[in-house]
């Protein structure tokens, strides 16, 4: 090969060379606009916002319950036990006169407990235990719709005392039977709240509000109505109270565009 053909091969590849590494440039820095559009999208769609939405209702309670106990003590078993049941009796009496239906009583079963005493002996530095009987005690449970009359009642209970029977009854317990479908609705306006803040949220930020891409149930919480009663993490569920408030929260996280 001559000179001058060496010559222009060699040109010829170079210029090649040259086109190829302008090529490359050119793919490079495509790849990094590429690139930095991807991460810049990616960037944008991550941009979300958490909200909580809350609501709340006042309700009055449809459903009470009234609890009692008796007891009987005696060293004798059968003694005992006997005495108890004329106290059932007298009891089931007593609450149908008071226009209790026979299906809103519930009696449980008879609890049996051995009395036993400790003594002690200063001189002889032992303690010796005795047998003090048999203590015999049953519950009663009454629940209604009427709760005028349970109310009544649980006031006029003392009147059982009198004639010889010991009852003890604490006040009686307030219940909702709709809770499941209140729950629902308060569900349905949290849900709607978080979305309204999130919305102004957005707006007054200079973006526009997207897609919940998380959401879940806050605290659901029962409360005597207008009372002072502390807000518990787990819940707090109220059956001391007649009218009661119930409040649930919903976190919202959504997208902003």
């Amino acid at each position: 090969m001559s000179d001058t053909e060496n010559t222009a091969t060699k040109a010829g590849t170079g210029n090649r060379n040259f086109t190829g590494l302008v090529i490359i440039g050119i793919c490079i820095i495509l790849a990094g606009f590429i690139v930095a559009g991807a991460y810049k999208y990616k960037f944008r769609t991550r941009q979300t916002i958490r909200v909580t939405g809350s609501a709340e209702k006042d309700f009055t309670s449809d459903l009470i319950a009234w609890n009692g106990s008796y007891n009987r003590t005696d060293f004798d078993l059968k003694t005992a036990y006997a005495q108890l049941k004329q106290d059932e009796s007298n009891v089931k009496n007593y609450l149908t006169r008071k226009g209790i239906q026979p299906n809103q009583m519930i009696f449980s079963s008879v609890k049996i407990d051995k009395i036993f005493h400790s003594n002690y002996n200063q001189e002889t530095r032992s303690t010796t235990t005795t047998f003090g009987g048999y203590n015999l005690t049953q519950n009663v449970k009454v629940e209604s719709n009427d709760i005028a009359k349970v109310e009544a009642l649980s006031r006029e209970i003392t009147e059982l005392i009198e004639t010889g029977i010991e009852l003890n009854s604490p006040e009686p317990l307030y219940f909702y039977t709709k809770l499941a479908d209140l729950k629902l609705d308060l569900l349905a306006k949290a849900a709607e709240d978080a979305r309204k803040r999130a919305e102004t949220i957005a707006k007054n930020t200079g973006g526009a509000l997207g897609n919940v891409v998380k959401a879940n149930m806050g605290i659901f919480q029962i409360t005597g109505k207008n009372s002072n009663e502390d807000y518990s993490y787990g819940g707090t569920f109220n059956t001391s109270s007649k009218n009661k408030t119930a409040s649930i929260t919903v976190n919202l996280e959504c997208v902003v565009e």
